[in-house]
């Protein structure tokens, strides 16, 4: 579809000022991958399954509302305004999975941060010595396969996911889901922040304490939308004005 034929709803307009927002922060907090990896979000109200995609070949902090690509979930191009660039065909391949099976996902993001990487080629996995990773107790595992590529790969991937929000792709990255790009960012954020702290206490060479399992259920437990609040939402303007100050330019 050509740019003069495709119509932007305004609710699509604002899924992709808040999805570039996202780009901007993943970059402004060390986890983008150069020009790899990718953020997706799911085009609201759209009679066709719909997800944004950044265009291959720019940074994330050159990402911006309207140079975002529309595809299907089949990696077919719907809508690119940036006729220069294309997309990662290799890299739709994790999130069109996602997006099919969990029709609750608004937004998809992989990461292959210093961190998450680490983590995720430990044996043990993500350990519950600090709060934060008590939030992620029990997080799923998916075993590497080589690049992500093989479309028969999806269906070991989606049910490895389960219903949770984030899972450790083993030698390889992180990732994260979430009904709203606010919420899906923030279950990054945490994450990797719970894999930086994870690193760091390793490598210190000291003998490591574990908090008594009931504790480590109770605070996972406290950690559940349905006990609180969906993590991100409250978060999320103080996320916009980060990007703001940064460079406003993210909504163009």
């Amino acid at each position: 579809m050509n740019k003069s034929t495709y119509v932007v709803s305004p609710a699509e307009r604002q899924a992709r000022i808040d999805l570039a927002a996202c780009y901007r922060l993943v970059a402004h907090f060390g986890m983008s991958d150069l020009i790899y990896n990718h953020i997706t979000a799911r085009v609201p109200d759209s009679a066709e399954e719909l997800i944004l995609i950044n265009p291959y070949g720019l940074m994330y902090n050159e990402v911006t509302a309207s140079n975002l690509i529309t595809i299907n979930l089949d990696g077919e191009v719907i809508y690119n305004p940036n006729p220069d660039f294309g997309i990662n065909q290799a890299g739709y391949v994790i999130h069109s999975a996602v997006h099919r099976a969990r029709e609750n996902v608004s937004c998809v993001i992989h990461t292959h941060t210093r961190a998450g990487m680490a983590v995720s080629a430990m044996e043990c996995g993500l350990l519950p010595i600090t709060q934060t990773s008590m939030r992620f107790y029990g997080i799923p595992y998916h075993d590497y396969e080589s690049v992500a590529i093989d479309l028969d790969e999806q269906s070991r991937l989606v049910a490895d996911l389960g219903d949770q929000t984030a899972m450790i792709l083993r030698n390889h990255g992180l990732l994260a889901v979430g009904p709203s790009t606010a919420q899906a960012f923030n279950t990054l954020y945490w994450l990797e922040m719970a894999c930086k702290a994870q690193v760091d206490a390793l490598s210190s060479g000291v003998k490591l304490t574990m908090p008594p399992d009931e504790v480590i259920q109770k605070t996972h437990h406290l950690y559940q939308p349905h006990v609180r609040r969906p993590f991100g939402e409250m978060e999320w303007p103080a996320m916009l004005r980060i990007v703001e100050k940064l460079d406003p330019t993210y909504k163009n």
